[in-house]
């Protein structure tokens, strides 16, 4: 066994220096196996007589033989894989926390950088950090370098930089976000709205669905008997006068907006106390009925995103709804596809109320492209009433 300890500052561990561990990282950083044998031995040699050295030490000595080699290309997949465990990042109040590289290229993908595009910039920061040679940096001044980085980029260049520029500075402004995703059954609305939550770090993410649920506990079919239907089968529950007056696929979006009107209650109400306690929110259903929505929102400090998802194409929406069945079947998919029909009518029927409303339609065929179109339509929301410096930003 190694007499040699190494230590991680990050979690405060000590491991036994091994030759095989650090061979197959210099592997992974473009040396063959050779090579990274004999520099690993070198390394070994040069810490031999250390009873402990730190994951930093190990770094630098390692940097430091790649130098001497010339090989740069390895130097740079050497930092940007091993960034993790030797970099501090001081927050605007006052924490402390590893560099994380997947976090950092979430940053950046979340302005609407593809992830190969995110990536290299990621690998340039880190090689630029370690280069700076300090145990520790400040959240501000990653912001800044990125954002020249992305200025200097040919592919990227300023119109990416602006958009970093307006998203960092909402960031640090502390305003809360609310997203309201749209959409009829089986296009993806809690897909789409887990995908938001987790990148972007927000807590509290609520269904309509639900909320109907609580409702229907608290009000008795025999009061609000559309409440108790579905949002495709609420016309149903129509008078006989509303039956009569209106023709078929009209009863179906008359159904469906006295339900989403009642909902729209309890929609109000979590919207005002996720604005009052300045604290973000993701809310997916159906009930998003863009002239109820527009009604219910308060002017405040918040910024308001809405969002109506769509699946185009009559064969791949049914095909997700039968794969409802399959990862959850309690989600009734059989259900949703004896009603296909009445679902299909009302998802263009919200499409083109969504459309004379001006709220963004997205065709929902690749969760990453989704996420991307949400991110660069609520930057292009924000940019309109953006008018900073850089130097105010990173101040």
């Amino acid at each position: 066994m190694s007499k040699v300890l190494v230590e991680n500052p990050e979690d405060q561990t000590q491991t036994p220096f091994l030759r095989g561990i650090l061979t197959r990282s210099l592997q992974k950083s473009g040396l063959n196996f050779d090579q990274a044998h004999a520099l690993a031995n070198k390394i070994r040699d040069e810490i031999e007589e250390r009873p402990l050295v730190t994951t930093l030490d190990i770094e630098h000595l390692v940097i430091k033989q790649l130098k001497k080699a010339d090989a740069e290309q390895a130097i740079e997949l050497y930092e940007s894989r091993n960034m993790p465990y030797m970099l501090q990042v001081e927050s605007d109040d006052g924490q402390f926390a590893a560099f994380s590289p997947a976090r950092y290229r979430a940053d950046l993908e979340a302005i609407g950088l593809k992830p190969e595009e995110a990536l290299t910039i990621v690998d340039e920061l880190s090689a630029h950090l370690l280069r700076r040679n300090k145990p520790d940096v400040t959240s501000k001044y990653i912001a800044k370098i990125t954002y020249r980085m992305l200025r200097k980029s040919k592919d990227l260049g300023e119109r990416v930089a602006y958009r970093w520029l307006v998203w960092r500075d909402f960031i640090h402004s502390g305003r809360p976000i609310v997203f309201l995703i749209g959409g009829t059954s089986g296009c993806g609305k809690s897909t789409i709205a887990t995908v938001l939550a987790s990148r972007l770090e927000i807590a509290r993410m609520q269904s309509t669905d639900m909320l109907r649920e609580v409702m229907r506990t608290m009000i008795p079919v025999e009061v609000e008997p559309i409440l108790h239907k579905s949002s495709y089968t609420a016309w149903q529950e129509l008078s006989h006068e509303d039956l009569a007056a209106a023709g078929k696929d009209d009863r179906i979006f008359i159904g469906y907006r006295r339900q989403a009107q009642i909902i729209s209650v309890a929609i109000k109400a979590m919207l005002e106390r996720a604005i009052h306690e300045r604290v973000s929110v993701i809310i997916e259903g159906v009930h998003f009925h863009p002239s109820i929505i527009k009604r219910i929102i308060e002017p405040g400090d918040a910024l308001v995103v809405p969002i109506m998802l769509a699946v185009l194409k009559k064969k791949l929406l049914q095909d997700r709804i039968k794969g409802r069945g399959s990862i959850a079947p309690k989600r009734r998919s059989k259900l949703y596809l004896e009603h296909f029909d009445a679902i299909w009518k009302l998802q263009s029927y919200l499409l083109s109320e969504s459309d004379q409303a001006d709220v963004p339609i997205i065709s929902n065929t690749d969760k990453e492209d989704v996420f991307r179109e949400i991110m660069l339509y609520t930057i292009e929301k924000l940019a309109k009433d953006f008018d900073k410096e850089a130097q105010d930003v990173f101040a």
